[in-house]
Order: structure tokens, then C-alpha cells, then sequence
């Protein structure tokens, strides 16, 4: 087959998430009409229950469905989107007969082709119904996929286009063309219909799908039972399961029938469909099945997903319409977690203390109130709290963490507070992220050499900040808040800004001396959201109170810009992370005369699926490839930022018996993590901050891209061809062939982050000229 390359689509925005991090975007897709709406409905229900981790946009692709049956749809799919077909742009197709309903059926789907919106999409026909996994089908990432058929008697290679899987250089103006240039020229079987069409386009070139997942009817002739390892059932001819069937395949219809249920009986169908449940589908089923029964169980799973996703008000709310048996301790600390969430911190004690008296749910309860005690400054309850899970279960890493952020904290020298700037940061914890373990430090080097507490008054970001923070704050000469990617909904949440710092806008208001916002990041993922009306309004006074704003990157900037007012615009300005700018602020350093023949691979595995969605095998198996290549250039390793990120190592030997050495930098200290990046060769990274610390060292980087933030930092310094997608289709190849660039001439290379470094260094010192102006000093 040849078909013309589409052409490039043009540069996405800066904001476009998905375009930046390339995670592929995946549908499925079906023509559906009011005498095929049964037969999709119980299609819909199938796929739930048969696949209850999958939740894809579904497009629905109709010329007039009523309203009753576009609710009937939304309410068996949270995902679902309408697009309706031009009928008369197909009259030319049609040779005959012009009222054929099966005709001008069969043509519609071919719509599908004409969405730009996704990477991928899969074509169900409404006469299927899914009895297995088809997780396979959403792993394919190149050209047409269908099962191929043959008819009697004729040998020639067909595909069955009930279901289809189409990859995005098929979704194009140039494949349409040819499809209406076939389709009105009449060179088509006109029994065979859309497949006449695209089988004379394709002349055979597709990729052949296994025939379980399209498993037609006729095969089942004189009531053969179902083969157990069918996934997508087709009731191909003219009699339809919800018509009544057809004599001779009563155990076939008896599998669609499974699938013909009643609201109540599909909402409890799907919450018991197993242990992996669509946290989408969780919440759209199970909302009105806690709505009708009053199930504490299903409320506590529906609240469950709510967390998950960040919508944790959400998660009150289904809890607060049940009763909760005292005896059920889940429930209850469940509800305990979403209420501290939202900073109902005195209800949510209630909540955990009636879970700390189960054992298994103790240790979790005792460290979340070892968490709300720390939040409130009240470390020698915090402790006692975590020692209490820590009895429970010696084992429970997160007793372990508050037991340990409140043991031993060494005294520090005490400066005069009108000498001293407050700075608002997230202070990691021993074998914390290496990234923000070395951030605080590098945002005070940005404006003065002394990084101790003579000059520095701490304000963990995290800590509720009370009146007694306030009034300690406004005894020193300025605020800086600034240390990561401050403006993310899900860590360590609370609902009195939405963002890490748990500020009410109270003490917001109350702060009098000038406050300097320094280097934050929009740290949002792809896919992720925040609470948007109790952040914007958060957001929007800390601009009006601040005397700076900076942000690190200029995606974060558009971002922020978009949710102020716009006489709040200017007020927003570009500040390079200070670790991008490490050799110019670190006091006396000195390039390394040698490095170690050495490549640093790091990769990130919080919120995986936010970062891989469907292709982490196809992740892994390009880097076990990339790796082999790498080693001919120099000796690879992997460096872990923190301890989950040593799971790419467990995972390569594991699946394709390649070993890297584990470099445990969550060990490090700040000296130690800069010179161990200063040292090699180059670092391919995907944490943010595994990109830019090296960076600020001198050393080349590839960045591999699963959060906008790699790509907005890479714009910023004019070199986007240092990063690559985790879903791009030539990972592997891509990575070994720029690293070799790279490498090729090291000096050339490193001259070249030198002189990137230098555009951003010019605007930190630009911006502290105002700084100084603004805090003094």
C-alpha cells in the first residue's frame, strides 16, 4: 500500500500538555443509531465488566439520536463524547439501493477517520459484546489493525472492519481523500460496503489482529459454545441479539444476554468485578448504587478513587451520605484521610481514632494523626502517634517517616530575625527526593552565600501556617517561598489553598513584610487537576501580596497567567530554577578537570500511570534496548532521586535481563549530588529536577519527557531536541543516536550548556537586582 505522509502538525502550544509529553491520546469509537442503541448499550456494559481497569474516551459517531438516548449512554460511560455525521456527504457512495439502512450504516463509521484528536482509536460495531481483556489493543502503536477474513471460495486477503484499530497517520485529510476518492468511484463490492471500501484502499497491507477480537457469529453455527478465550463477540448478519437472534446460536446469544441488565444490577455487577477497578468507572457506577443502597463499603471504595484523583472534597461527600458502622474501621480511616485533606483536621482525628482500634488498619490511622499533630507543630504528639504505628507494624514505612521528621532534629545556630528571611519551602526528609532535598538550599543561594540559620528562618510548606507562624514571619525582613513545584494538588493536600503550602487566607492577608515568590513550578501532570475555585482564589492573593513572583519555566507562567485576572498578568515573571545555575552560585566552584566515563540514567515512577498511561512495557523494552546501545558509548548506570526509582533497575533485569548498577543518590548530601552530576559524561533523566541539576552543573542532558515541565524547561533553553517522549515510537533508537551526538564532541557540548546557562543566569541576576531592592541585602 502507499499512501501519502500526512503533513506535520503545527508546533503546540506551550500549555498542550499532551503534545509535549507525547502520551498517547486513545478512543474508542462506534456508529450508533436508535435501532442499534440496544445492542450498544449492552456493548458499553461488556466492555466495563469485561475490562473493569479500562476507562478510554468513547466517541460516539451518530446522524440523530434522541435525548433520552444520549442520557441512556452518559449514564453507562463517564468518558463519552458525541460527534455527529454528515449522511449527505455519503449519498455519492451509495449505488443502488439509496434507502438501504445497512448500506449507509456501514458507511458512517467511516467518519472515524476524519478525528484529529487522537493517537489511537478502536472501532466497535454495536452488534459486538467484549467477554475478555483487550488491553492488547490499546499497546499497538503503528498502522491498521483488524482481523483478516476470508470468504468461500475467494483467497484473497480482507480485513473485517467491525473492529478496527487505527493509528494516527491513518487519521488524516490524505487517507480521507482516498477513502472518498474509492468511495464515489463505485470500484467496490457494494455487499461488502465500508469494507469494500477500505479493503481496495489497503490492498491487504494491515496488521492482523488475532480473530478473538473479532470472533464472528457464523463460526458458532449449530450452537457451538463460545471459545473461552474470545474477547470481542460479533453478531454479524441481519438478526440481531436484541431482535431475538437467529436459530443455531443460542449459547452465543446466551453471552450477549449475560450483559442485558438493569442499572442496579450492572452498578453492583461492576463493583464486584474485582480488585482493579477504573477509578472513573468507580465513581460513576458506584456514586448512584451508594446513592440507592447506602453501602459504607462502596462509599468507602468510591472515596477511594476520589483521593486518588485528587478531588478529595468529593471524597467527604460520599462518606458524609452514609452511616458508618463504628466496627468497620476502613470506612473510617478512609474518612479520616479526606477530611484532613480538606482541613477539617478535628473531625478527622474523630475518624482515625475509631480506625486505630482495628489491627489492620491501625498502623495507617495512627500515622495519619501522627501527621495532623505534625501538621499543628505538635511534634511530641506526632512522635508518640508514630510510635504507636510503629508498634502495630515495625514495618509501616509512613510511621517510620513522621517518627523519624520529629527524632533527633539537630539544634541550629539562631540568627537575629532583622536579619533573617522566612523561607517557605518543602524540606525533604532523609532518603527524600534528591531533587528537593538540594532545592531549599539552592533557592537561598540565590540571595546569599550563607544558607544557615543565621540568616534563614524555615517554614516547612506543609505546616499549617497559623498566628504564631504569621507573627514570626513578620518579625524577619521578608518572606521567600519557593523550593520545587509548590503548585500541585496532591501532595500533601489541603483545603486551605489547594496548593503545597498550607496557608489560610487569613494569615495570607496577614503577612506585612514584603514577600518574594522565587523559582516555583506549576508542577500539575498531564491528566491531573486541582480543585480549581479555592486555588485560583488562593493564587490570586498571593499575587496581589506579592512584591515578586517568578516561575521556572514559561509553561508554568501561561499556565498561572490563565487563572488571574488581567491586570494580575505582568506581575508574573520568568525565574530559572536556581539549580539550573549552580556553578555561578555555588562559592568557589570549580569544573571537574576529568569526568567518569560514565551515563546516568534516571527514571520516576510516582503517579506511573499520569506518566506511562498504556505504554510502560513499551517503556521498558525501548530502555532495555537503549541501555545495550548506551554501553557502547559508556558505561551506564542507573541514579535513583529516590527509593521508587530504583524500580526501572528491578524491572530490566526482571523482564529483559539487563542489569544496571544503582547509584542510591537519596542517600547523598547536597555536595555530593552536585558533584556526582558534575562528574559524568551525560545524564538522561526524567525527573525535572534530574534534568536541570545536571544541567547546572556543566553536564549535557536528555531529558526523557512524561511531564510538561521537561519539555517547558528544555523551550526555555532553545534546545528541544534533548528531550524525548517516553511514547515516542523510536525511543530506544532516538536515545542511543543523540547520546552518541552528545558525546561525540564532549567539549563542544558542554560549551553548549555553558552558553545556555548563561541566557538564564543573566536573568536571575537581573532579577536580583530587584530582589535586593525589594528584601534589602
Amino acid at each position: 500500500m502507499t499512501t501519502s505522509t500526512p503533513a506535520p502538525a503545527p508546533a503546540a502550544p506551550a500549555t498542550d500538555a499532551s503534545a509535549l509529553t507525547g502520551k498517547r491520546r486513545i478512543a474508542f469509537a462506534s456508529f450508533v443509531d436508535e435501532n442499534y442503541l440496544p445492542g450498544f448499550l449492552v456493548l458499553l456494559r461488556s466492555l466495563a465488566l469485561s475490562n473493569p481497569h479500562l476507562c478510554e474516551d468513547f466517541l460516539v459517531l451518530h446522524d440523530g439520536l434522541r435525548p433520552a438516548s444520549v442520557a441512556a449512554i452518559r449514564d453507562l460511560h463517564p468518558r463519552v463524547g458525541f460527534r455527529r455525521v454528515d449522511a449527505d456527504h455519503y449519498d455519492s457512495y451509495v449505488k443502488g439501493d439509496q434507502d438501504n439502512y445497512l448500506v449507509r450504516k456501514a458507511y458512517f463509521i467511516l467518519d472515524v477517520f476524519r478525528v484529529r484528536d487522537y493517537d489511537t482509536v478502536i472501532t466497535l460495531d454495536t452488534d459486538m459484546v467484549v467477554l475478555g481483556p483487550v488491553d492488547e489493543l490499546l499497546t499497538l502503536r503503528h498502522g491498521l489493525a483488524a482481523v483478516p477474513q476470508f470468504f468461500y471460495g475467494d483467497k484473497t486477503r480482507m480485513l473485517n472492519s467491525g473492529l478496527l484499530v487505527i493509528q494516527k497517520e491513518y487519521l488524516s485529510d490524505a487517507f480521507c481523500a482516498k477513502i472518498d476518492a474509492i468511495g464515489r468511484s463505485g470500484t467496490y463490492e457494494l455487499d461488502k460496503h465500508d469494507q469494500g471500501i477500505l479493503n481496495a484502499l489497503l490492498d491487504g497491507d494491515f496488521v492482523d489482529l488475532d480473530p478473538r477480537y473479532n470472533y464472528v457469529k457464523r463460526r458458532l453455527s449449530g450452537d457451538l459454545p463460545v471459545p473461552d478465550d474470545v474477547a470481542v463477540l460479533h453478531f454479524t448478519g441481519r438478526h440481531k441479539p436484541w431482535q431475538g437472534g437467529e436459530a443455531g446460536y443460542g449459547l452465543a446469544q446466551e453471552r450477549w444476554a449475560e450483559f442485558e441488565l438493569t442499572d442496579a444490577e450492572f452498578h453492583a455487577a461492576y463493583l464486584e468485578a474485582g480488585d482493579t477497578l477504573h477509578h472513573d468507572l468507580l465513581v460513576h457506577y458506584g456514586t448512584p448504587h451508594v446513592e440507592r443502597t447506602g453501602d459504607a463499603d462502596t462509599a468507602r471504595k468510591v472515596a477511594l478513587a476520589h483521593i486518588g484523583a485528587g478531588d478529595f472534597q468529593a471524597a467527604v461527600d460520599i462518606l458524609e451520605q452514609v452511616h458508618l458502622p463504628i466496627d468497620e474501621a476502613w470506612p473510617h480511616e478512609v474518612y479520616g484521610n479526606a477530611l484532613m485533606s480538606v482541613s477539617r483536621y478535628e473531625e478527622a482525628k474523630a475518624q482515625l481514632h475509631l480506625a486505630s482500634a482495628a489491627p489492620n488498619r491501625a498502623a495507617t490511622a495512627f500515622s495519619r494523626l501522627a501527621q495532623i499533630a505534625w501538621v499543628h507543630g505538635e511534634d511530641t504528639q506526632a512522635r508518640e502517634y508514630a510510635t504507636a504505628g510503629l508498634t502495630v507494624d515495625p514495618t509501616h514505612r509512613a510511621s517510620r517517616i513522621w517518627h523519624q521528621r520529629t527524632t533527633g532534629i539537630p539544634a541550629q545556630p539562631a540568627g537575629r530575625p532583622e536579619d533573617q528571611l522566612a523561607h517557605v519551602a518543602f524540606y525533604m526528609d532523609r532518603q527524600g527526593n534528591a531533587g528537593d532535598k538540594l532545592l531549599p538550599e539552592s533557592v537561598r543561594l540565590g540571595f546569599d552565600r550563607d544558607t544557615t540559620s543565621r540568616r534563614w528562618h524555615s517554614v516547612h510548606a506543609h505546616r499549617l501556617f497559623d498566628r504564631n507562624a504569621l507573627e514570626r514571619v513578620n518579625a524577619r525582613r521578608g518572606l521567600v517561598i519557593g523550593g520545587g513545584g509548590l503548585f500541585i494538588p496532591d501532595t500533601m493536600p489541603n483545603g486551605n489553598s489547594a496548593w503545597q503550602w498550607n496557608v489560610p487566607d487569613e494569615m495570607l492577608k496577614g503577612i506585612e513584610v514584603p514577600i518574594a515568590v522565587y523559582a516555583v513550578g506549576f508542577n500539575a501532570f498531564d491528566g491531573q487537576s486541582y480543585r480549581a475555585h479555592r486555588f485560583r482564589e488562593s493564587l490570586r492573593l498571593l499575587v496581589e501580596k506579592s512584591a515578586f513572583f517568578g516561575l521556572r519555566n514559561h509553561g508554568s507562567i501561561e499556565k498561572v497567567r490563565a487563572m488571574l485576572p488581567a491586570h494580575l498578568h505582568d506581575k508574573v515573571r520568568f525565574q530559572p530554577c536556581p539549580t539550573t545555575v549552580t556553578r555561578q552560585l555555588v562559592d568557589g566552584w570549580q569544573d571537574p578537570v576529568r569526568r567518569d566515563d560514565t551515563i546516568l540514567v534516571n527514571a520516576a515512577y510516582d503517579r506511573a500511570g499520569l506518566r506511562f498511561g498504556h505504554d510502560y512495557g513499551y517503556f521498558l523494552a525501548q530502555m532495555a534496548k537503549a541501555v545495550e546501545g548506551l554501553r557502547e558509548l559508556a558505561d551506564v548506570q542507573c541514579v535513583a532521586h529516590s527509593l521508587d526509582d530504583e524500580k526501572i533497575a528491578f524491572d530490566l533485569r526482571r523482564e529483559h535481563g539487563v542489569s544496571l548498577p544503582v547509584i542510591p543518590m537519596y542517600d547523598f548530601d547536597n555536595d555530593g549530588i552536585r558533584d556526582l552530576y558534575a562528574r559524568t559524561r551525560l545524564v538522561i533523566g526524567m525527573r525535572g529536577h534530574a534534568g536541570m541539576i545536571p544541567f547546572g552543573c556543566g553536564t549535557p542532558i536528555i531529558s526523557l519527557i512524561s511531564h510538561p515541565k521537561m519539555a517547558y524547561f528544555l523551550r526555555d533553553i532553545d534546545r528541544p531536541e534533548w528531550g524525548v517522549s517516553v511514547h515516542d515510537r523510536n525511543l530506544a533508537a532516538l536515545l542511543v543516536e543523540r547520546s552518541r551526538d552528545l558525546l561525540a564532541d564532549h567539549d563542544r557540548t558542554v560549551a553548549d550548556v555553558h552558553g545556555r546557562q548563561q541566557e538564564l543566569w543573566k536573568v536571575t541576576e537581573a532579577n536580583s537586582a530587584d530582589l535586593r531592592t525589594i528584601l534589602g541585602g
